[in-house]
């Protein structure tokens, strides 16, 4: 079996001008790249123009699919340089055109008050099965191409803690927990830390607004894209190690599902907190003759 991609690799960027960055995406993932790739690069395209200073959110925007066969050009706006708090946009763009964008605001260290919800009393990630071996039994009647896709190893370990529904195709609650780590080492340096985390957060979110609905991206009919994503980093974390992914899907209409998440290390820090909203369409085939 082939081994996942090296995400140290494959988020690496290179700086062609002061504020101008260069990325790529694997070619082997599909015919569009994965969200989670440009929303890391371009966070650390950020990082690339800031000093001493930690990310705190950011805000993106998926304007295009992304082409995995071209260069991706991060072109940094220093919107802000402050005492306490720095601001950057960051346009993603391929082709010409913008594909992404993505707002950051980054604070000085600084101590202050704390409290957190308190992280839900889930089984621990040895005591479950990995997603690549549920992924294995339920994508069988798949055509070979899409089963291949499927199948493929993947950089992010994941754990769901409710295997029964994944994926099964049956209405569920809209409320998924998945335990989550790096599959090979990222090593320790907090920005990329914050970046792998990042990569992982847009991962199996939007599924969670299709469970009562009893719909998975390998429906026929079935369309999905993030339209948007937020995260807010609340404290380092080492992604190594495990994280819980809560998530949960208040809302969905207009063809868009809505989807909240808290991420929590192994220790139960709540370390961020994301938001995405994103494209749901279903159109069974017998509709679309």
């Amino acid at each position: 079996m082939p081994k996942p991609e090296n995400l140290v690799e494959t988020l690496a960027l290179e700086r062609i001008e002061v504020n101008l960055f260069r990325g790529r995406a694997p070619r082997d993932q599909g015919p569009r790249i994965f969200g989670g790739l440009v929303i890391a690069q371009a966070l650390l395209a950020a990082y690339g123009t800031v000093k001493d200073s930690v990310c705190h959110s950011i805000h993106c925007y998926f304007l295009r699919p992304g082409d995995p066969a071209a260069p991706i050009l991060y072109e940094v706006d220093r919107a802000r340089d402050g005492r306490s708090f720095t601001s950057r946009r960051v346009t993603a763009i391929q082709h010409g055109e913008q594909i992404f964008n993505l707002a950051g605001s980054f604070q000085h260290p600084e101590p202050g008050l704390e409290h957190q919800d308190p992280m839900p009393d889930e089984p621990s990630p040895e005591d479950l099965t990995e997603e690549s071996e549920l992924r294995r039994k339920l994508t069988a009647d798949l055509p070979p191409l899409m089963r291949e896709m499927t199948e493929r190893p993947r950089p992010i370990d994941m754990r769901p803690v409710d295997p029964q529904h994944f994926m099964s195709g049956k209405p569920a609650p809209p409320e998924q927990d998945i335990w989550m780590r790096a599959a090979g080492p990222i090593g320790d340096d907090p920005v990329f830390n914050q970046a792998v985390l990042a990569y992982a957060s847009d991962m199996s979110f939007l599924s969670t607004s299709m469970r009562p609905h009893g719909l998975n991206w390998q429906r026929a009919g079935v369309q999905t894209a993030s339209l948007d994503h937020a995260l807010w980093f609340h404290r380092p974390s080492n992604f190594n190690d495990w994280h819980l992914f809560v998530q949960h899907s208040p809302s969905a209409s207009g063809a868009r599902g809505m989807n909240f998440g808290k991420i929590y290390n192994r220790d139960g820090r709540l370390v961020a907190t994301a938001a995405q909203e994103g494209l749901m369409r279903y159109r069974p085939p017998e509709q679309a003759l």
